[in-house]
């Protein structure tokens, strides 16, 4: 059962990244992946507010089953296969390549900051 919840999650999630970050390369342009990049914040930000709303004592008032079962849908499978770090990695590599170090090492400081602080505000919108 949990791998059928992760595989539909995964297939959920993959689609939703490639429609977000097509939607957002298509309004900005250029070569920077702002795409990747806001796919990475907006699941971070999804996946700190569901650690706040899933952990053991929190709004949610759910069994450990449940609590599993929508671990690995949503937190494994939907945001897994959301979120892009693989793609991030590829994309700061081709930026290397490309000579354009200064728009590579934006792509990592960008991406870990803005993630990291998505996360906490996630964390913390789940947990007022």
């Amino acid at each position: 059962m949990n791998y059928l919840l992760v595989a539909i999650g995964s297939a959920l999630g993959g689609v939703a990244r490639f429609w977000c970050s097509t939607r957002v390369m298509a309004a900005v342009g250029g070569v920077f992946p702002w795409g990747t990049l806001t796919v990475n914040v907006v699941g971070s930000c999804l996946i700190g507010a569901a650690l706040g709303l899933m952990e053991p004592g929190s709004r949610w008032a759910l069994s450990d089953t449940a609590r599993t079962y929508l671990n690995y849908f949503f937190m494994v499978g939907v945001l897994g296969g959301f979120t892009t770090f693989s793609a991030f990695s590829m994309q700061t590599l081709v930026l290397m390549r490309a000579g354009q170090g200064w728009q590579a090492g934006a792509n990592v400081v960008l991406s870990v900051i803005a993630c990291l602080v998505a996360v906490f505000i996630g964390y913390w919108l789940a947990n007022r």
